[in-house]
């Protein structure tokens, strides 16, 4: 792919990551079928719903009926013990769906024969988390009624949709980008002996704090201080409060060599912009990306690194705004990870700042070589 493709695909895999909320990106590389974008020749996904009755989450809230949307790719297989041995779940970001990765730049690098993810060999789930796409989440109705989840929440509900759904009662892998790395931690703390292997991309397993924390403040500040809220109970979307978050949002998942190719000249740069703010508030609802941000509240990881069994491989990339490598924050934890390795990606013309995540053309090596390991025991 060249250089070309990959700045125009920018936007689109910052749908996977913490980056667009639910839909403007996504509507931008969905416009065709999955097969007609993919490079790779995968098959086509197959959708389903899982239902999950009276799921209590984390406050003590309830919902009588609580759905996850899903789509797989290819077919579970079984050892002779009944255990299935190639089933693959990738989890996305903030504002993201599974969908997404059914897009040329991800799916198409991955799930394609002779791949690294090659479909006919793996099976691969791709969920949408509570909150997010076609599951479950507060513009279905509920608005500011909804339950005030967590990452553990969605968590519990993925490996419920596992276990309960699918009949998978093991992971080969298990894949994330930025929300969905942040789940692959909690995944590996919460069921140590479901997955083999952990790989988040751009995340760190800590709280969020310092910058991360104020940016995402803002983002719900912005939403929840613009009277047009009306405490969830809006007729029109919020539009003041809208334009605010997406602006923080766009700086918070920024690059600055992608965004100067975007926008060249000053007047190019505008029209971008421009366009960028009124696609992504026209497909984003106040309620939901406010409930999306909200709920990194209590993620931390970190007390418990040590229980992780699972081999893991963590990718961040340097120009990611998100999780700067110069807080030092991966050093200090990744050695407590008993079977840890941490990759940062240098910043050049191929990396996207947090956007990263979803190019496998930048981190597939890594993950071939760590699927290898899998393999082998090594």
């Amino acid at each position: 792919m060249t250089l070309r493709t990959l700045v125009t695909a920018a936007a689109a895999t910052m749908a996977l990551g913490l980056a667009v909320p639910s839909g403007a990106a996504d509507a931008s590389m969905n416009s065709a079928s999955p097969r007609a974008q993919s490079r790779g020749d995968f098959p086509a996904p197959t959708p389903g719903d899982f239902v999950i009755r009276d799921f209590t989450f984390g406050t003590g809230e309830t919902l009588p009926s609580l759905t996850l949307h899903y789509r797989t790719i290819g077919t579970p297989r079984r050892d002779a013990s009944g255990r299935v041995r190639n089933a693959v779940m990738i989890l996305h970001g903030t504002g993201g769906t599974g969908e997404g990765f059914l897009s040329r730049t991800y799916g198409g690098e991955l799930f394609g024969a002779g791949q690294i993810l090659d479909a006919t060999r793996y099976f691969i789930i791709l969920p949408d988390g509570i909150g997010h796409g076609k599951s479950s989440k507060p513009s279905d109705g509920l608005h500011a009624r909804f339950p005030k989840y967590t990452y553990d929440d969605m968590v519990r509900a993925q490996h419920a949709m596992l276990t309960d759904g699918l009949k998978v009662n093991h992971l080969r892998l298990v894949m994330g980008t930025s929300m969905g790395a942040m789940h692959c931690w909690v995944w590996g703390e919460m069921y140590p002996d479901f997955a083999d292997g952990l790989v988040p991309l751009a995340s760190v397993p800590t709280q969020i704090a310092g910058r991360n924390r104020v940016m995402r403040t803002m983002i719900m500040d912005s939403i929840t201080k613009d009277p047009a809220w009306m405490n969830g109970e809006y007729k029109e979307q919020p539009h003041a409060g809208l334009v605010g978050a997406v602006n923080l949002l766009m700086m918070m998942t920024s690059s600055p060599i992608a965004w100067h190719k975007s926008g060249p000249t000053r007047d190019a740069a505008d029209t971008w912009y421009e366009d960028q703010v009124k696609s992504r508030v026209a497909a984003t609802d106040a309620n939901d990306m406010l409930y999306q941000f909200n709920a990194s509240r209590e993620y931390d990881p970190s007390p418990n690194l040590e229980t992780i069994t699972a081999r893991l491989l963590a990718i961040n990339s340097a120009d990611d705004v998100v999780n700067p490598p110069e807080l030092g924050l991966m050093e200090k934890f990744m050695p407590r990870v008993k079977h840890g390795k941490y990759i940062l990606i240098p910043t050049s013309d191929r990396t996207r700042g947090h956007g990263t995540h979803s190019l496998p053309l930048v981190w597939g090596k890594y993950l071939e070589e760590f699927l290898r390991g899998l393999e082998t025991g090594g």
